[in-house]
């Protein structure tokens, strides 16, 4: 299907495209091993930044922090720090902007947050905390010039009452200072079309970034979407009947359904990614590779010399 296009059309160069990579803290040792394991595998292709996710109710603070400074500290790789604004008043959360100012971050993700019960639990503001992501980052603002990306949804955010409101909490967040918006991931091309000429004109002009979820587990996808408002289009399910117990067949569908989607983008003049990995390499390496990214020379002159 993607060959009919023709291999010429479709080959990126490094230059015309930017990807970034979206990991989680690991809980146990194992996972962490999967999590490096992951992370030396895609180094080589430079993307523009990797971020590391933050826990419903700040429940990972540690574990974040700990594996964005191994990240500044043991790789190439720029690390963006996820905050949220969840179970910390404005002392705690301006006490952590400020480390990671010292620590050599420049670039955090300003989140609202999911509650401590998780998604569907009603949101209530921190006592004495930041009230939302706008807040957040005019906060973070105020203490050290960092960059600042925050979150947008194609097909709004669960809690909004319309896309409308929650474009313009989107404004109200560039508003306060953020860079670049990171969208909710989606399986169809034309929502984000569509959200992306309101999002224009509305008067929106900062990079508005697609974020790609490689399918591994097609149920556990499915799970994410339901909970983030994120809707899965039937055809989709097709494509992945029968494929519970046959994981490598499973991943050859995966890798042809993301990189249809992306190279979809990419015809529509769409040049950033963001992916989130899952801590999971091999889908988001094989869709990074059909975008022409290639190994940069110095990795593989390394690899070779050890």
């Amino acid at each position: 299907m993607l060959a009919s296009t023709g291999p010429k059309s479709r080959f990126l160069g490094r230059g015309a495209i930017d990807v970034s990579f979206e990991f989680f803290p690991p809980k146990t040792a194992a996972m962490e091993e999967t999590l490096w394991r992951s992370i030396r595998r895609l180094e080589p292709l430079r993307p523009r930044y990797v971020s590391v996710t933050y826990g419903a109710g700040g429940s990972t603070r540690e574990r974040t922090h700990a594996t964005v400074a191994r990240i500044l500290h043991e790789t190439t790789l720029k690390p963006a720090a996820h905050l949220t604004c969840v179970a910390a008043t404005k002392g705690e959360l301006d006490d952590v902007i400020r480390d990671y100012w010292d620590l050599g971050v420049r670039h955090i993700v300003a989140l609202r947050g999911d509650p401590p019960g998780g998604v569907g639990d009603r949101y209530q503001p921190t006592p004495g905390g930041y009230v939302n992501a706008a807040d957040l980052v005019k906060g973070i603002k105020r203490i050290a010039p960092f960059e600042i990306s925050v979150a947008c949804y194609p097909e709004k955010h669960p809690e909004s009452p319309s896309v409308e409101a929650d474009i313009d909490m989107l404004k109200a967040k560039i508003d306060a200072g953020a860079t670049t918006a990171i969208s909710q991931f989606f399986f169809d091309n034309e929502v984000f079309f569509r959200y992306l000429e309101r999002v224009r004109a509305r008067g929106i002009d900062i990079p508005v970034v697609p974020g790609i979820i490689p399918i591994h587990n097609f149920k556990q996808v499915a799970s994410f979407a339901a909970k983030s408002g994120a809707s899965v289009p039937e055809w989709l399910g097709h494509r992945f009947e029968g494929l519970d117990d046959d994981q490598e067949t499973r991943h050859l569908v995966a890798a042809a359904v993301a990189a249809e989607q992306v190279l979809g983008l990419v015809d529509q003049g769409i040049t950033e990614f963001h992916f989130y990995t899952l801590n999971r390499a091999d889908l988001v390496y094989a869709i990074c590779h059909m975008l022409g990214l290639r190994p940069a020379k110095a990795f593989i002159e390394s690899k070779a010399a050890s």
